[in-house]
């Protein structure tokens, strides 16, 4: 497992590797990138992570993120 740099922490989200400030929950990377929490699903190398643990949850760099949202229709 790879720790955060002195860059901060370098992520792979939906197939783009990005950099992030370090230290950040799933939570927190919802909020950078500006996504409601209630309208995402987040797969985190390849395990879903559970809404209740958003907030919990640690990134490391190098870690794979896929996001799903959610759209509404009618």
């Amino acid at each position: 497992m790879q720790q955060a740099t002195a860059d901060g922490l370098e992520l792979t989200v939906n197939g783009e590797r990005r950099r992030f400030p370090a230290p950040l929950t799933v939570a927190g990377l919802l909020a950078e990138l500006d996504l409601d929490i209630r309208k995402v699903a987040v797969e985190r190398n390849e395990e879903i992570v559970r809404r209740a643990t958003y907030a919990e949850t640690m990134l490391t760099s190098g870690d794979v993120l896929e996001i799903v949202h959610f759209i509404g229709g009618g």
